[in-house]
């Protein structure tokens, strides 16, 4: 997911009203793609609230990383809000290149993962009302946006841009991807809806979400696969987007599973313990399939690494992915009884973790010295 920066923009016409102020310029070149820094610090908190171990602090320590996440949410949205209005014509050429407008679906995954971060973590801080409040509108703001990119960024792709052959790159799942994080995380709003058929519609409607984004999922990868086998590796900068496909398997995987705690009670029989046999035929071939794809793209990711792959905003690819397969781990874990996906859960939370503070060190450093926010070349 997630999800991260693609190749540059392209370059777009002088503004006929350029933007006065330091503050307005600073954000000319502020893409979609920042978003992926919001959803790969979100999900820090949303893998640790149900990690299997039990470690001294590590729940108030994922609260606070919620709560640095919420932040980020709200001044990046401040920050594209001033885009928008003072830098028009960068916004449409954002719209208008293949590259970058595929990163439209990172609002809609950073509004999901913050809100439901609110209800797994948050609550212990601001309480359930508002922590479900707070849920409530970014999931329906988030939802909203990401079935609106998974339909425009696709017609756009097709009426609007001219995508050059063997162009097929990973970023292309992130609209479609984004319906897949509202199915995962739209069950916590389940237990506080009235009985009957409120619960019931938005449990099935997360799980039509779940067939549109997985479907649109298995439409694409074929596109991206062939790409590496027909054209070689990605370019350096964009071979961390690699491990984005691990979002749309990490996140169904969850999705299932969250499915399977919530419809006992909510559906009738046996469709309410339908659910739970789903959860594991379905995530455990699909968490190998994200496992076989991770060690895939940790290799080119190496090769990459020694041919001077620098860092980029597409590093934020090596946190929300690997933390979709996290909870994905941690659902088959408690659906299935094994210690051996308990472990994985760790296991991949460790490496979440690691991905995350290179992550955010490098992007600080980036902002503080003015390269992350310029012109691209």
């Amino acid at each position: 997911m997630v999800t991260v920066a693609p190749l540059p923009a392209s370059a777009s016409p002088s503004p006929a009203h350029p933007a006065r102020g330091p503050r307005a310029a600073a954000v000319r070149h502020l893409g979609p793609n920042w978003y992926a820094s919001v959803m790969g610090t979100a999900i820090i908190a949303n893998a640790g609230a149900a990690l299997p171990v039990d470690v001294p602090g590590l729940r108030s320590a994922v609260t606070a990383i919620w709560a640095l996440s919420l932040v980020m949410l709200v001044t990046l949205l401040g920050a594209r809000a001033v885009h928008h209005v003072r830098h028009r014509d960068q916004a449409r050429a954002h719209l208008a290149d293949p590259a970058m407008a595929p990163f439209y679906g990172c609002l809609a995954m950073a509004l999901l993962a913050v809100g439901a971060g609110a209800v797994l973590v948050g609550s212990d801080w601001i309480g359930t009302t508002a922590a479900v409040a707070l849920d409530t509108v970014l999931f329906t703001a988030g939802t909203a946006i990401g079935l609106a990119a998974a339909v425009t960024i696709p017609y756009l792709m097709v009426v609007r841009h001219r995508v050059q052959a063997g162009s097929a790159s990973p970023v292309w799942l992130l609209p479609v991807v984004a319906p897949m994080v509202s199915a995962a995380v739209g069950p916590l709003l389940v237990p506080h809806l009235p009985a009957g058929q409120a619960q019931q519609t938005l449990l099935y409607g997360c799980f039509a979400m779940f067939g549109l984004s997985l479907l649109a999922t298995l439409v694409m990868l074929p596109l991206i696969f062939a790409r590496l086998v027909h054209d070689g590796p990605l370019p350096l900068a964009l071979t961390p987007t690699l491990f984005l496909v691990l979002g749309p398997l990490g996140q169904s995987t969850t999705a299932a599973n969250k499915f399977a705690d919530v419809a006992p009670g909510v559906l009738p029989a046996p469709y309410d313990q339908g659910f739970a046999a789903f959860a594991v035929l379905f995530g455990v071939p699909v968490m190998g399939f994200a496992l076989l794809w991770l060690a895939l793209a940790t290799a080119l990711v190496l090769r990459a690494r020694r041919r001077g792959m620098g860092f980029a905003m597409t590093w934020w690819a090596f946190t929300f992915p690997v933390g979709t397969c996290v909870t994905g781990a941690e659902g088959l874990g408690g659906h299935t009884g094994l210690a051996a996906y308990d472990w994985l859960a760790v296991a991949l939370f460790v490496v979440l973790v690691s991905a995350w503070l290179v992550a955010l060190v490098q992007t600080l450093r980036g902002v503080a010295s003015g390269k992350l926010l310029a012109a691209p070349r």
